[in-house]
């Protein structure tokens, strides 16, 4: 709703996100709260689970300026597909909001659009969560399946991204501009002339270096983050085993050696 909302608005709406966007980051926050609550309480994560959180947080948003977007080159969104895969879906979200939080005041790219970024990479990493076999399928066909997810989702983030700017940056006298009122099928077609002549230059090296960086680094990757989920024992059940007594062994009367008493149990001889 908060994306798309401008397509089917009225003419005397007004368009700009500037006034919705604080409103919806301070509902996102208890929204991404209340996302970490039901996910501690359905795999039961704990205090190393969350400083994982926080610490592949801070290594994505230190990825992002490494590209700051120059030309579509954002190593950030292959880090969090892989996290995502790992982590499951829940924390995935969480993750690439807190992310691009984290990257945003970094990078001191905060303003309206940037719970729409949250929102967005949010969506990425969970979609990887949501990808089949996690437990079954490994080595390339896992990688590829990864890679293929990250081309589609890097492209995916821009189309979404597009719809919180294009209804205001466009410009009324455009070609490509929205026209509040317009039947939905005139303006989607002017939002995709617009993708094309704007964002795809963006979106597809973001793809490509997305999926370069997958079946390079995604192997060594992968085993590092699931031999770190291991050692914080997300998902491993609690087990009481039974304490057992030695067997209690009694000498015998010429000292020569022991032997144990019947059932475990008995005293000790002289």
């Amino acid at each position: 709703m908060a994306f798309g909302w401008p397509l089917l608005a009225s003419s005397a709406s007004g368009l700009a996100h500037s006034a919705d966007a604080p409103w919806l980051f301070a509902a996102l926050l208890p929204m991404l709260l209340a996302v970490v609550v039901a996910t501690i309480g359905d795999s039961g994560l704990d205090a190393k689970a969350i400083a994982m959180l926080g610490v592949l947080a801070a290594a994505g948003a230190a990825l992002r300026p490494l590209g700051a977007g120059t030309a579509g080159i954002e190593p950030m969104f292959f880090l969090m597909v892989l996290a995502g895969r790992v982590l499951g879906p829940g924390f995935g979200f969480v993750l690439g909001s807190v992310a691009m939080f984290a990257s945003a005041l970094l990078t001191g790219g905060v303003g309206p659009w940037m719970p729409f970024q949250m929102l967005s990479m949010g969506w990425v990493s969970m979609g990887a969560g949501l990808l089949p076999g996690p437990d079954r399928l490994r080595g390339r066909r896992e990688l590829a399946l990864l890679a293929g997810y990250g081309a589609v989702a890097a492209v995916g983030y821009g189309l979404v991204m597009n719809l919180q700017g294009w209804p205001y940056i466009a410009g009324p006298a455009s070609g490509v501009s929205f026209v509040p009122g317009d039947p939905l099928a005139d303006n989607l077609a002017r939002y995709l002339t617009y993708c094309l002549a704007t964002s795809l230059g963006w979106d597809l090296p973001r793809a490509a270096v997305t999926v370069v960086l997958t079946l390079t680094v995604g192997g060594p990757l992968l085993k590092a983050l699931r031999r770190a989920t291991r050692r914080a024992a997300f998902d491993a059940p609690v087990e009481f085993a039974t304490a057992h007594e030695p067997p209690v062994t009694e000498r015998s009367p010429d000292g020569a050696g022991s032997r144990a008493a019947p059932g475990g149990g008995g005293t000790r001889g002289p």
